[in-house]
């Protein structure tokens, strides 16, 4: 779980540059980048910026790492309820 949590702040801070936010250009590379495996649309940049502004919760126009952390809980409860879908459905 240590290695989980460091992945996710590690992608952050590189995705940001040095910076506390990702702005949009670096949200919608670090999304297709790292996230195009279990997330859809992710080459759609239309949709990439809905998601980005969904999370923007100041709408400041960029995404901040507790806005990221949204998105991050966001994936994993999906995952998690899909994971246990296909355990309900095989037994």
């Amino acid at each position: 779980m240590e290695s989980a949590i460091q992945t996710i702040v590690t992608t952050f801070l590189n995705s940001a540059r040095g910076k506390e936010n990702l702005d949009s250009k670096s949200f919608q590379k670090m999304v297709k980048k790292q996230l195009g495996g279990i997330m859809e649309d992710t080459n759609s940049s239309t949709a990439v910026k809905e998601m980005q502004q969904g999370l923007d919760e100041n709408n400041d126009g960029k995404v901040s790492f507790q806005e990221y952390l949204s998105l991050i809980g966001y994936i994993a409860t999906s995952m998690s309820q899909s994971k246990c879908e296909s355990k309900a459905n095989s037994s």
